[in-house]
């Protein structure tokens, strides 16, 4: 006979819903109590553990795209884990060769009404010092910092080190600090391994063999530090900067207080003294193409494997299945993963590392947010928002989710379907957390090697489990259990 994870007693599942509910209540009275008494302490490798971070489109957060409408939502950030919010470039963009389609720059389009629409790309800075108008004054950020502060999350800012925009000033002042072609001209990003353009054409490439030119942008981040007390940076194309400088600035910078510090970048010499996290894009593809059929989880396994192996035992990773990138360019969510997108975002909060939200994901944000143009996300709570209630509130109270320097082990558990049961076991501290997911679109059934008592975290119900067990999982079903 086939044993279902569901079929337990509708009792014994509503007590222990119960249960569940008064504990966090009580939990996150406890929590607001510690905010509000202590404070927001520093960043530390021991909040790392346990955070879920926040990705934040001003532009596309709100109808009105400004800072003001993205603060009065902070607190509600709370429910779903979130400890560090990571906003997009807040700088002016620069209107000289202003990106209006990937194609296409400003220049191009000749009638003036239409061109009011393309505000460009965040990434084409116009001053390190600015703040884009669009968005508000200093003081609306100021308040905006705060506000995440005394709601006991830190703020990072997503700095371009790697070019500006081709009418930032430094052009004229020092051009010596940029990249050029063999006439003397200053180019965009070449991409190091074909010599041709990135095509990022509304940007102008930074040379970093100018030490000079380290100093200045070491002075241009300390100004966020000191000046609106900032709590680090997400380093965009932190690979094409030269490690050597990140590690010189974040310990010029730390002289100030700890900062936290994400990479878009999977290099592991960032990590060495530079960078606390970097990106897992490899995992993310991985997601992608598990979901689509193209691959089965032993390719999973031996990714595994390969991280195990390739990076030191304190580095880690940001887990996602949207970004700004992914999300605008590659499709949403549920173009990419389907009818498993449910199981994948789980699974970013389950495996080592730090999950990801990027704005909209909470909303279950169905369309391509536009890049260069106005936009925005929808503001109605549907099935994602509950989830992500959940997936937070584990991540941030349970040791065996512990994903930063100090993590909690990942150990994979054998089934009879391992082509499609992706099983794995994490622990620390006495606590033990079991994921266990149908990686297929296919009804299948399975026994697997784990015997214990636990409770399935989701449904509040009670399993028992033993190797000779035979259970079964929907098509793209999974389970989170827990030691009871």
């Amino acid at each position: 006979m086939i044993t279902s994870f569901r079929k337990i007693s509708l009792l014994m599942a509503a007590a222990m819903l119960l249960f569940y509910s008064c504990k966090n209540a009580e939990k996150e009275s406890t929590q607001t109590r510690e905010t509000t008494q202590e404070g927001l302490p520093p960043v530390s490798d021991q909040m790392m553990e346990s955070a879920v971070i926040y990705e934040a489109n001003i532009r596309q957060y709100s109808a009105k795209g400004d800072f003001a409408s993205f603060t009065q939502d902070i607190p509600q950030l709370r429910e779903l884990g979130v400890k560090i919010i990571w906003l997009m470039p807040i700088h002016p963009i620069s209107m000289v060769k202003r990106k209006a389609t990937p194609d296409l720059s400003i220049e191009d389009i000749t009638d003036p009404q239409e061109k009011e629409k393309y505000l460009g790309s965040y990434y084409a800075i116009a001053d390190y010092r600015g703040i884009n108008p669009e968005f508000g004054n200093e003081q609306d950020f100021r308040t905006l910092v705060e506000t995440a502060h005394q709601n006991g999350m830190y703020v990072i800012l997503d700095w371009v080190a790697n070019h500006t925009g081709w009418d930032h000033h430094w052009l004229e002042e020092h051009p010596e600090y940029y990249t050029t072609n063999a006439a003397g001209e200053i180019i965009d990003p070449i991409d190091p391994g074909t010599g041709e353009s990135w095509g990022w054409t509304d940007v102008a490439d930074l040379n970093y063999d100018n030490k000079d030119l380290w100093e200045a942008m070491k002075e241009e981040m300390e100004y966020w530090v000191t000046e609106f007390n900032i709590d680090g940076f997400r380093a965009d194309v932190a690979g094409e900067v030269p490690t050597a400088f990140w590690e010189e600035a974040v310990a010029a910078l730390e002289e100030h207080k700890p900062l936290f510090m994400l990479a878009e970048s999977e290099k592991k010499s960032l990590f060495h003294k530079a960078f606390d996290m970097g990106y897992n894009w490899e995992g993310h593809h991985l997601m992608n193409q598990l979901a689509q059929g193209e691959i089965t989880v032993q390719a999973w396994d031996d990714y595994m494997k390969k991280i195990d192996t390739t990076y030191q035992k304190d580095d880690f990773l940001m887990n996602f299945v949207t970004n700004h990138d992914e999300n605008s360019w590659a499709g949403t969510i549920r173009e990419r993963m389907g009818d498993a997108s449910e199981t994948f975002v789980a699974m970013s909060y389950t495996i080592p590392g730090m999950p990801l939200i990027y704005s909209g994901m909470e909303y279950d944000l169905d369309h391509r947010l536009k890049f260069f143009e106005k936009d925005s996300i929808p503001k109605t709570r549907g099935e994602m928002w509950p989830l992500l209630v959940e997936l937070g509130r584990l991540k941030n109270s349970s040791k065996a989710l512990h994903g930063g320097k100090e993590a909690a082990s990942y150990n994979r558990l054998k089934s009879t379907q391992d082509d499609k049961i992706l099983a794995f076991e994490r622990e620390k501290g006495g606590e033990r957390l079991i994921f266990v997911a149908n990686m297929s679109d296919q009804w299948t059934p399975f026994s697997l090697e784990l015997e214990g008592s636990f409770d399935d975290y989701m449904a509040g119900q009670p399993v028992k489990l033993t190797p000779e067990a035979s259970l079964e999982l929907d098509a793209w079903e999974y389970k989170i259990l827990i030691n009871n």
